[in-house]
């Protein structure tokens, strides 16, 4: 079955110990742990909360149960907007975090949204390869739009126009 035609907001089974399943409040602190682990300025367990609050689409990649992994997906006025995509570094490289922005695509598609935005790091030239194979273009760049250990890091803003089904 297509990641795209899988139920709403059934877990997703990956491997044989790995799957994905929408985010809830109990795995606040692990979510919020993998993101300090794998950024060096990472949003906070409030902010996770948040958005789980606000309604958006916040799903986990697990592998024997354990969170590894987690995604954030904003959607209103027919955009969605692609907020966040971790995966911790014990676990890069295994295809959790194509499984996360695909799930999170997917839910874009089926609320109706006409394409996906993001930001990424100008320096994170692995994120831009996935995005790109996923089918995502540079539209833009923000100046100075990260922090870095250096200063500030300019954002690449990159779209995907949705085919409506």
């Amino acid at each position: 079955m297509a990641l795209a035609q899988q139920p709403r907001r059934g877990a997703r089974q990956l491997t044989d110990d790995s799957a994905l399943r929408p985010m809830t409040v109990a795995d606040l602190k692990q979510v919020a742990a993998n993101e300090a682990a794998a950024f060096p300025f990472p949003w906070s367990e409030r902010t996770f909360a948040d958005c789980l609050a606000a309604g958006d689409e916040c799903w986990v990649a697990t592998v024997g149960g354990t969170v590894i992994g987690h995604g954030v997906l904003s959607e209103g006025a027919g955009e969605a907007q692609l907020l966040n995509v971790c995966v911790t570094p014990a676990e890069q490289g295994r295809g959790h975090g194509r499984a996360l922005a695909e799930r999170l695509i997917a839910e874009a598609r089926a609320n109706a949204a006409a394409a996906v935005f993001l930001e990424v790091r100008a320096s994170n030239r692995v994120a831009m390869t996935l995005y790109a194979d996923l089918g995502f273009r540079e539209i833009g760049r923000r100046p100075n739009y990260y922090r870095a250990a250096t200063g500030r890091e300019d954002a690449l803003v990159m779209g995907l126009p949705l085919k409506r089904r």
